[in-house]
């Protein structure tokens, strides 16, 4: 009787301990994350800046109708962040004999996909990063996990992404700068794990094509690591050790044109190692929690870029379709480039 009522009094000190900490954390929201521009009850982040207006001004980059994949094709074993797992169960029992339906003998097959969200290309949404308990609009997390869901922040509350898009070529700006140094594991020229990439870096990446950003405009930067994912499982670790993107400042300055949408072809946007290694992704804290700027990783670049290079014009009308999974950290994304 006695050792429960020890065991009793250490779960409810625990508990207690607990409940101050998610406390203290809640508390401080207001000065560890910055406010909405879009309101204290704002969920939606940077994809409010797309408005009617917007798209009507992203529709008219369709100039030729030409449709450019940017996302890579979701299959197992693809490179893949700490634990993360996929996993692709096809059932296709009625192709046995004497498993068909109906006098036609008609057959089916589906398919089982275990996989967390946050694999291949794909979107971090606004509960996705936090400082301690407090997420984007200095959202107390604390009070809304579930074991199965957030009940705030959600994807489900995203706008649409019907907006233009811009493509800045990297590579091509390290390597007129002669400062490339590619990771011998690439088959085409990349920037090497380690390489920040500067806000002065991208202004002349959108200065070779004469593109000037836009406020509602999605970003994206080719740095050539995609080439590394596509050669899954080879040169996965590769992959995954390091990676060339934004620094701190280069992010901060994309948040200043009010972007909503940042991506690269790396698993991580940012560069890593980080310029600051006792930080961890501050990129991500930045953009996400900060601005409320979405997240896409794992994007396929290398076609764009090239399309670009080819017809001078980084600019085209984002085609990228989210479901809208309720309670939901990130998902799976399909991207066009539609010019």
């Amino acid at each position: 009787m006695r050792r429960a009522s020890i065991v009793a009094i250490v779960i409810s000190t625990l508990a207690l301990l607990g409940s101050l900490g998610v406390a203290q954390a809640q508390s401080d929201c207001k000065t560890l994350v910055k406010a909405s521009p879009f309101g204290p009850d704002d969920q939606v982040g940077a994809t409010n800046r797309i408005t009617p207006a917007v798209t009507k001004a992203a529709a008219a980059e369709i100039q030729t109708g030409v449709v450019i994949p940017m996302a890579f094709n979701l299959v197992d074993g693809v490179p893949l962040f700490g634990t993360r797992f996929t996993k692709t169960i096809l059932t296709s029992a009625s192709l046995v004999p004497g498993g068909e339906y109906g006098k036609n003998r008609l057959t089916y097959m589906e398919d089982t996909y275990l996989s967390q969200s946050h694999v291949g290309t794909h979107i971090d949404g606004m509960g996705h990063i936090g400082i301690m308990d407090c997420y984007y609009n200095q959202t107390p997390m604390g009070k809304f996990v579930t074991p199965n869901s957030i009940k705030k922040l959600g994807l489900e509350n995203l706008k649409t992404f019907a907006t233009r898009g811009v493509i800045v070529d990297m590579v091509k700006v390290f390597q007129d700068a002669g400062k490339l140094k590619t990771n011998p594991a690439c088959r085409t020229p990349c920037l090497d794990g380690g390489t920040v990439i500067t806000e002065a870096d991208i202004q002349a990446g959108l200065k070779m094509y004469n593109v000037t950003l836009r406020e509602g405009d999605a970003v994206f930067l080719h740095t050539g690591w995609g080439d590394l994912f596509s050669q899954f499982p080879a040169q996965n670790n590769t992959y995954n050790k390091a990676a060339p993107g934004i620094g701190k400042s280069a992010a901060q300055w994309l948040a200043d044109q009010k972007v909503v949408l940042v991506g690269t072809d790396t698993w991580v946007v940012e560069v890593i190692p980080s310029e600051d290694t006792m930080e961890a992704f501050p990129v991500h804290a930045l953009l996400l929690t900060d601005n409320g700027i979405h997240i896409v990783e794992n994007v396929r670049t290398d076609l764009i870029a090239a399309e670009a290079a080819s017809s001078r014009r980084a600019s085209f009308f984002l085609s990228m379709t989210v479901p809208k999974a309720m309670g939901t950290t990130g998902t799976f994304v399909n991207i066009e480039a539609i010019r």
